[in-house]
């Protein structure tokens, strides 16, 4: 399989567009060795990209916890996103962009004031993430870290590390993806996707004061009350999976997807995720 450094096209640079290949960094960026990088994930339907100017926002805000500045405002950045999606003839289609930020090559110490701070913005095509008639679960050891262990309402790259970790383990034994528990022990989210349960036609997802309130999440809750759902966010112990008959991620990248299986508890595609589904699509595509 090819890997994204020898895709074609363009990748806007620091302001500028650059060939794909060309689209490089230095071995000592600090970014690289210290994990003082924050990044999006953005969709684009038919060349128009969901919720852009939230999604840059937040990349501003998780740059902020990390305690440095992009140099680029958030009308900058969507117009780079824009760009980048017509510079790779991407402009009517389905595709994933993705704006990143670290610290340069300055300074190689924990101590990185003096670092210069990049800003670069790519994009591919991109389907379905996740199948559609479910995932199965596996929960994971690693945990989501209290607020005074990690910025973890920033989007930021080193919270990603547990995540692989817990995804390959989950793979390896045959599961699609891992439940994250949080540090107190109650269901926090999946690998890259928050979580709802569905309990007798309410929604109930775990509270998000220790990961990131995600974009599609308020989007699913606002679709959900709109259609005069219930909508319960609170802790969620893991004894209570029983209690629920459907269960879904949703994601920029997971959209709204069923989920099928937890360890070894089952749950049903049921109506409720299957209109959540068809609601969030309706919403992406504009109609």
């Amino acid at each position: 399989m090819p890997g994204f450094d020898s895709m074609q096209g363009q990748i806007w640079i620091d302001g500028e567009l650059r060939d794909w290949t060309d689209a490089r960094v230095h071995l000592l960026t600090h970014g690289l060795h210290y994990a003082s990088s924050v990044f999006e994930g953005n969709r684009a339907y038919g060349g128009q990209i969901f919720k852009l100017t939230e999604h840059s926002e937040r990349l501003h805000r998780s740059a902020e916890f990390l305690g440095f500045e992009i140099p680029y405002s958030v009308e900058q950045i969507n117009a780079a996103c824009i760009a980048v999606l017509e510079a790779n003839g991407l402009a009517e289609s389905d595709a994933y962009v993705r704006p990143i930020a670290w610290r340069g090559s300055e300074m190689m110490a924990i101590s990185a004031q003096n670092t210069t701070i990049h800003l670069a913005v790519a994009t591919w095509q991109m389907g379905k993430y996740f199948k559609k008639d479910g995932v199965r679960l596996q929960t994971t050891k690693w945990r989501r870290p209290s607020p005074e262990s990690a910025p973890v309402h920033s989007k930021a790259a080193g919270l990603y590390m547990i995540c692989t970790l817990a995804k390959h383990a989950a793979e390896k034994e045959g599961f699609d993806d891992a439940l994250m528990l949080d540090y107190r022990g109650y269901i926090a989210e999946g690998t890259g996707a928050n979580v709802f349960f569905v309990h007798d036609g309410a929604l109930h997802t775990p509270t998000p004061d220790c990961f990131l309130d995600g974009i599609t999440r308020r989007t699913v809750i606002e679709l959900a009350r709109a259609q005069g759902m219930q909508v319960v966010e609170r802790h969620i112990s893991p004894d209570e999976l029983p209690t629920f008959s459907e269960a879904f991620f949703t994601g920029t990248a997971a959209e709204v997807t069923p989920i099928s299986q937890i360890d070894g508890q089952h749950f049903n595609v049921g109506a409720v995720t299957d209109s959540l589904v068809q609601a969030y699509t309706k919403a992406t595509r504009g109609e």
